[in-house]
Order: structure tokens, then sequence, then C-alpha cells
């Protein structure tokens, strides 16, 4: 269901790291946009394509160990499509991380070669990695680099400043804050951001939140709900019917007999970004 979302929101810290991707624009040779592979569409801040235009891009499909493998493929083909050369990461096992250095060679094999050509043969190539908060830029980051580099955390917005680290075999990068954009106009990608805690959860209440995932999963997903929480599932189910349903199976009570829903709505949370309700990617490529 998309419609306006009633999120405004551009704390001062993202209006700052928005001017340093500006102002640093032209130190670097190419750009990095690292994408959470369970909402590629909805974790692309849309004002990095006009930011960064003309610049040669990778972009790092992270996460891929919780998307839905089909899904990847398609968004993987959509990325090459548009001219991006793509690398599909798990930073938390690494898968993908060590192909990093390699892809961006590849992608400026024409700058290293008209390097060569001018005797500058050792010149690195420097690289902005961008992405919103929660995507896994700092863990990929630090995995690219081999060491603690960059500070990660599931808390939106901990980056902050500019670093230069070394990724090795001739390749450097600036990280640059998590970067969102002032207002959510499609309501799909504001709670797909909030699903994946992007944005903080006190920004949408959460068993309304809860409610909504219960929907998207109900709509795409119905088979995991039912292995998950042992419960039928039928398109007309609402999302809140589901959340008492699931709460119900799971014995969370309040006084007087009352269904816990908030609850439920925060374990339905917790279970789908810690990938404990199996792969699942919400955006399709064709959405």
């Amino acid at each position: 269901m998309a419609g306006e979302m009633s999120i405004q929101w551009f704390p001062g810290h993202m209006a700052k790291a928005r001017r340093m991707v500006s102002e640093n624009l032209k130190l670097v040779d190419a750009v990095c946009e690292v994408v959470d592979a369970r909402v590629p569409r909805s974790s692309r801040n849309p004002e990095i394509d006009e930011l960064t235009a003309g610049k040669p891009r990778l972009v790092v499909l992270n996460r891929v160990d919780q998307a839905d493998p089909e899904r990847t493929a398609e968004w993987s083909r959509y990325f090459r499509d548009g001219g991006a050369k793509v690398l599909e990461t798990d930073c938390r096992s690494g898968r993908g991380t060590n192909a990093f250095t390699g892809a961006i060679r590849e992608l400026m094999k024409d700058r290293l070669a008209a390097y060569a050509a001018r005797g500058q043969a050792g010149k690195p190539l420097r690289v902005m990695v961008l992405g919103i908060p929660n995507v896994g830029k700092s863990s990929f980051i630090n995995r690219v680099a081999g060491r603690r580099a960059a500070e990660a955390s599931d808390r939106p917005g901990v980056t902050r400043g500019k670093q230069w680290i070394s990724a090795g075999n001739g390749v450097e990068l600036l990280d640059t804050p998590g970067l969102l954009w002032p207002r959510f106009e499609d309501r799909t990608v504001g709670e797909n951001l909030a699903f994946t805690g992007a944005v903080r959860d006190e920004i949408l209440d959460t068993e309304t939140l809860g409610a909504r995932l219960m929907e998207r999963l109900r709509d795409m997903y119905p088979q995991r709900l039912t292995e998950r929480y042992g419960m039928d599932v039928a398109a007309e189910d609402t999302g809140f019917e589901l959340l008492e349903r699931a709460a119900r199976r799971r014995g969370f009570l309040i006084s007087g007999g009352e269904l816990d829903t908030e609850r439920m709505a925060k374990v339905l949370l917790d279970e789908f970004r810690g990938g404990k309700l199996g792969r699942m990617t919400l955006d399709p490529v064709e959405g």
C-alpha cells in the first residue's frame, strides 16, 4: 500500500552528511553504494544518484544471507542493467567482501590504464562509500579493510566525520555518515526502513508497525508466519488479527488475560531483523 507518510525529519547531522558528500566527491574516483538486500529500493537514498552523477558506481547488495536469493539475483541484474557493477555480500560471514578491490579495479580499469600511461601506475584509487543508516556500511568497510576501521552500530547515525581507510590492492576508502533524505513520500519505503531498523523505532508506533509487517508477510511470505508462529494465515486477516493470533500462540498475556500485542510486535520486528523468519526481500524489482 503506497501513499504519503506523515514523516518529515532531517536531523542536523544528516544535513551535514549531505554537505560532506557533495564537497568531497571531487576527491574520489568512484562511488560504492551499500544497500540492504532485503529492501534494495527502499534503502537507496534517491538523492545519491543526483549527488554522485558522473561517478562510476559499485552497488553492494549487503545482507544477502537474510534476503530471498531469487529476488537478490533479480536486483543484481537490475543494477547491472542500469550501468553499475554489483557485489553481493554478507558482512557477518565476510562472504563477497574479498572481491571488493578486484571489482573496483575492474570498474576503473580505464582510469588505471590512464595512470599507467602517465607513469602513475602506483596511484591509489579513491572510493567514497555511501549508504543510509544501518545497511551495514561500517561492517562492510571493516571487513574490506581487515580491521575495525569504522565504527559499527545497530543505531542509525553513528558514523561521523571523514576518514580515509586503506582497503589494500591500491584502493582507499572514504567513509561517510549514513545519509537519509528529508521526507518519506512513499509509505511503503518508510515502513520498510522502519522494519529493517534504518530509522529509529520511536518514529512509528511499534504495534502499528508490527501489524503492517504482518500484513506485508501475509501477502509475500505467508508460509513463514505459519512455520514460525504455528498459526493459520488467510488473505483477509488484518495485521492486528495476525498479531493477536501470534501473541496467543506465544502465550503473551497481560493482566486480565488480554493479549499483549505490543510485546508480540516487538518480537516480530526483532525476529525479522535477526533473520529468524527466513530469507525474505520486501522490495520487488518491478514494484
